[in-house]
């Protein structure tokens, strides 16, 4: 079963490891990462759609707080995970959950972590 454990971290490390990343940038830049060129050029992925349709501003300080926030939160959380701390499978859990609005690819990640963490909850209770 450890391999679960290790999926479980790796999904976490990528996804909050972006969010992380994509927030601090768009404090120091004041805009996220998004592409140069092509018919998206210059556009954020379909997460602001869903955090638009919430009211919230998805260039504003509170989203790019959220997005640092988390993403910084969510890689302490994984780093606990890894060192096995009993109380890190359920923060795992509660960050997977918080990450679903992140579509497309946050979305996924978060589905299959949860899906891994019920699995290795159930088998270690």
């Amino acid at each position: 079963m450890p391999w679960l454990k290790w999926i479980v971290f790796a999904l976490a490390v990528v996804v909050a490891g972006w969010l992380a990343f994509d927030g601090a940038h768009a404090f120091a830049t004041g805009d996220y990462v998004t592409p140069k060129a092509g018919t998206h050029a210059g556009q954020l992925g379909p997460w602001s759609k869903v955090v638009g349709a919430v009211g919230i501003e998805p260039r504003s300080t509170l989203m790019k707080s959220v997005h640092l926030g988390l993403g910084l939160v969510w890689l302490g959380t994984a780093l606990c995970f890894v060192l096995g701390l009993p109380w890190a499978r359920a923060a795992m859990l509660a960050c997977a959950v918080a990450g679903l609005w992140y579509l497309p690819f946050g979305t996924f990640c978060g589905i299959v972590q949860i899906v891994l963490l019920g699995l290795l909850l159930s088998r270690f209770r």
